[in-house]
C-alpha cells in the first residue's frame, strides 16, 4: 500500500470514529450531489471499444514486472500522437532516469469523442497496473491531462489503481477559444469548449477523488486553454477529496514565458513540476523546485542541437488536420452511463 493510500484509510477510520462520537464531518465524495449525472461510486459500464484496438493503443519501453517504482502512463494532447509529442523530450528524460513508461495512442489523434478516448484510458490504467502490480502515475498534456479524469469519474475501480494524475495545462474546465470559434469542429474541440455538456458531466459531484494525488502545472501565457491565469485558471482543480496542487509556471519563475505548446514539450519549469510530483508522496510542492530551473533553456531530454527541428515537427503535426476526426456541428451526445 502506498503512503497516500494508507493515509486515505486512516482518514476514513478517523472519520468513522468521529461520527460515532457525534462530531460532524464532511460527507465523502461518493455521496456528493451529482445532479443529473451518475453517482460517483456507481460501477462503470463495459468498454465498447474492441479489446484488440485497446491493446494496440498501448506501448511501453520495457516489461512492467519487478519495478521498483510506479510506471508512468503518458497521454497526448488534442491533435497529437504520443511519439511526436513525447518522443523528443519526456520519454528521453524518463529513459535516462531509468523510469518505466507507457504511452496510449488515442483515436483520430485525440480529436474524436473524448468519451471514447476515456475508454482507452480505462484499459491502459487497468492493464499497466495489473501487469506491474503497482499503482500507475498518469502524466498528460492538454486534453491528455484531462481525459484520465473521465476514466476516474465514471469507472470508479480505476481510482484504486492510480497514484498520481499530473496535467500540463490540462483542459479541465475547457477553453473559451473553442466556445467562441467552434462552428463545425472536430468532436473533441466541441467537448473542450467552456460550458460544454461533456465538461459539466466530467466535473459533476467532485473533480478529484481520495487516494489520488493531482498536480496541475499551467502557464498564465496559455493561448489555447483560456483563461489560465492564477485565480481563474481553467486548468485548476478545486473540488473533491483528492490531494491537489495547482502551480503556474510563473509562480515558480516569474519570467517564465512558456505558452501552451512549450509547457507540454520543452519548458523546464513544467517538467520540474512533473518530476517533483513523480518523485515524492503527494502532489508537487512549488517550494521544492530549485530556482536554478529558471536558468535552464530546455527540460531534460531535449537535445539543443535538434531542438528547432523537433519543435517545428511537433507544432506542424499539431496543426495538420490529416487523420483528425471529421468536423461536426455540435458536441457528441453524452452516453447513457453518464446519467443517473
Amino acid at each position: 500500500m502506498t503512503r497516500s493510500r494508507l493515509l486515505t484509510a486512516l482518514t476514513a477510520a478517523c472519520a468513522a470514529v468521529l461520527l460515532g462520537a457525534g462530531t460532524a464531518v464532511a460527507a465523502p465524495a461518493a455521496t456528493a450531489d451529482t445532479g443529473a449525472y451518475a453517482p460517483l461510486d456507481r460501477p462503470g459500464p463495459r468498454l465498447s471499444v474492441p479489446r484488440a484496438d485497446l491493446d494496440a493503443s498501448l506501448s511501453c519501453n520495457g516489461p512492467l514486472r519487478g519495478l521498483a517504482q510506479d510506471p508512468i502512463l503518458l497521454v497526448p494532447g488534442t491533435t497529437m500522437d504520443p511519439q511526436v509529442g513525447f518522443g523528443w523530450n519526456y520519454t528521453r528524460a524518463f529513459d535516462r532516469n531509468g523510469w518505466r513508461w507507457c504511452t496510449v495512442t488515442l483515436p483520430f489523434d485525440a480529436t474524436g469523442d473524448i468519451q471514447v478516448a476515456g475508454e482507452y484510458l480505462v484499459h491502459a490504467i487497468r492493464t499497466v497496473s495489473a501487469q506491474s502490480r503497482r499503482d500507475v502515475d498518469v502524466v498528460g498534456w492538454s486534453q491528455g491531462g484531462m481525459v484520465p479524469r473521465w476514466a476516474l469519474r465514471f469507472w470508479p475501480d480505476t481510482r484504486a489503481l492510480v497514484d498520481d494524475v499530473v496535467g500540463l495545462s490540462p483542459s479541465n474546465h475547457g477553453t473559451l477559444d473553442s466556445a467562441v470559434t467552434c462552428g463545425d469542429c472536430n468532436p473533441s474541440f466541441h467537448q473542450q469548449a467552456t460550458g460544454s455538456r461533456f465538461l459539466e458531466a466530467l466535473n459533476s459531484g467532485a473533480e478529484t477523488f481520495a487516494g489520488v494525488d493531482y498536480t496541475v502545472a499551467y502557464t498564465a501565457l496559455d493561448e489555447v486553454v483560456v483563461p489560465n491565469t492564477p485565480g481563474v485558471a481553467s486548468s485548476a482543480l478545486r473540488t473533491g477529496d483528492g490531494a491537489v496542487a495547482n502551480i503556474a509556471t510563473q509562480e515558480v519563475c516569474p519570467a517564465n514565458a512558456a505558452d501552451h505548446f512549450a509547457i507540454g514539450s520543452y519548458d523546464p519549469v513544467g517538467y520540474a513540476v512533473v518530476a517533483d510530483a513523480l518523485t515524492h508522496d503527494g502532489p508537487a510542492v512549488r517550494s521544492r523546485i530549485p530556482l536554478s530551473t529558471c536558468l535552464q533553456a530546455f527540460q531534460p531530454g531535449v537535445d539543443p542541437l535538434t531542438f528547432a527541428g523537433d519543435l517545428a515537427a511537433f507544432v506542424a503535426y499539431a496543426g495538420d488536420s490529416a487523420g483528425n476526426a471529421p468536423d461536426v456541428a455540435e458536441e457528441p451526445a453524452l452516453a447513457p452511463y453518464v446519467y443517473r
